[in-house]
């Protein structure tokens, strides 16, 4: 509750003292959009995260079509191209740039084949619930574009060692000239498309989790606190784009508890490997076969795509 109603820069002087002055120092890189360093980094983790978890769960469909190596090549390019851009501006702006709209549209291919393959199960989409239920994860394919939308976004961001006069020059261009998604990007004002995104992700990931813990009969009780905190976050996602100060007060609040719940998620994950049979002895079948490790990491992918909303800048437009 103390971020309600504050700006990013009077959250950070309520920090204690040693955390005040760095946390200042990256609100205001975030705000300016010269955090493209630290966003290729994001963009390596994730991408390699994903790619694992679209690994084992093709690998449990014994990877029946060709195409389904396509994800897991492409995270490991997504992967290597994050890293690349934290050392290279160049490569930034064209090997993550090429390889992260691929990745994107890999997913969006990936989610056609999904709705083929609920389509193809016994009643189709005649017997929706059942068939969603039990059949591909519908919306994995969009929610491993995250890291690749992550992607997107950093190739056009400024440098780190940009922030200062050459940062307020493009920001003063962008002011004068034309509306353009990309100077926007670069300068950090790009909050309203962030809420939209954030909205997305949370949309298809709340249903996700939802059919996947349907399958489990909702055994815990805890198991029900991502779809009560989903709606929240979609609430103010929506109402973020429209208003600023739901921008400024709901919605680092309803972020804030998405990542906590998908912390607290990973947790409940891993012990359920650990609790098979075999636990520790056998981690490669269990990880393939129990509760998807990495899963609860994407709902509070979308708590963080709300909290950087919530830092950057409005659009003018």
């Amino acid at each position: 509750m103390a971020l309600a109603d504050k700006t990013p820069h009077e959250v950070a002087l309520a920090l204690p003292a040693p955390l005040r002055k760095p946390a200042e120092i990256v609100i205001d890189h975030i705000r300016h959009g010269t955090f493209q360093r630290s966003m290729s980094v994001l963009v390596m983790g994730t991408s390699l995260v994903s790619g694992l978890e679209v690994g084992y769960e093709h690998y449990r469909g014994s990877y029946s079509n060709p195409v389904m190596y396509t994800p897991v090549v492409l995270s490991g390019v997504l992967t290597i191209a994050g890293a690349t851009s934290f050392m290279s501006r160049k490569m930034a702006k064209t090997f993550l740039r090429y390889i992260a709209w691929t990745t994107l549209i890999d997913g969006i291919i990936g989610f056609g084949f999904h709705i083929r393959g609920i389509a193809r199960k016994p009643g189709g989409w005649r017997m929706p619930i059942v068939n969603v239920v039990m059949g591909p994860p519908l919306f994995a394919p969009l929610l491993f574009g995250t890291s690749a939308y992550l992607g997107v976004i950093a190739s056009y961001l400024q440098r780190e060692e940009d922030h200062g006069p050459r940062a307020q020059r493009l920001e003063a261009e962008a002011a004068t000239g034309p509306a353009d998604f990309r100077k926007e990007i670069a300068t950090g004002q790009f909050q309203k498309h962030f809420c939209v995104v954030t909205a997305a992700a949370t949309v298809c990931c709340g249903l996700e989790v939802w059919y996947s813990h349907y399958k489990d009969n909702f055994k815990y009780r805890v198991q029900w606190s991502p779809i009560l905190v989903a709606p929240v976050l979609l609430a103010a996602a929506i109402g973020g784009f429209k208003s600023k100060r739901i921008a400024d007060t709901l919605l680092p609040i309803a972020s804030a508890a998405a990542i906590v719940n998908g912390l607290v998620g990973s947790y409940y994950h891993v012990r359920g490997i650990l609790n098979r049979p075999g636990g520790r002895k056998k981690p490669v079948y269990n990880v393939l076969y129990g509760p998807p490790i990495f899963a609860p990491m994407l709902f509070a992918a979308c708590g963080l795509f709300g909290m950087m909303a919530y830092f950057m800048r409005r659009e003018k437009r």
